[in-house]
C-alpha cells in the first residue's frame, strides 16, 4: 500500500475558494478510480492557504494510474498545480 501526504499552500490568497473547489471535484473523482482506498481533502482552520491531501493507494501501479486518470489530468494538473506549492510526502504507517 502507498500512502501519500501532499502538502498544499495557495499562493494567491484570492484563489483560496476555487482552489477548495477544485480539490472537492478532484477528490470526488479520485475515489472513483481502481485502487484509491483513502482521498481526503483537509482544509486548515488556522492558516487558510493551506490544504492537506491524504491518500491511500493499492499499490505504485494504481498511483501512477491515478496521474493519468480524468481527476488529475482535467482538473489538479491545469487548473490547481499553476495557483499553489506543493510538497508531496510518501510515507509508511507506524504501527
Amino acid at each position: 500500500m502507498i500512502h501519500l501526504t501532499v502538502m498544499i499552500l495557495v499562493r494567491d490568497p484570492a484563489d483560496v475558494p476555487r482552489v477548495r473547489d477544485l480539490l472537492g471535484q478532484q477528490r470526488r473523482g479520485s475515489l472513483t478510480e481502481p485502487g484509491c482506498l483513502k482521498f481526503d481533502v483537509y482544509h486548515s482552520t488556522v492558516e487558510p492557504r493551506r490544504f492537506v491531501l491524504v491518500e491511500h493507494w493499492a499499490s505504485g501501479e494504481a498511483l501512477e494510474a491515478h496521474r493519468l486518470a480524468e481527476a488529475y489530468t482535467t482538473i489538479y494538473k491545469p487548473h490547481v498545480l499553476p495557483l499553489i506549492d506543493r510538497e508531496g510526502h510518501p510515507s509508511e504507517l507506524l504501527g
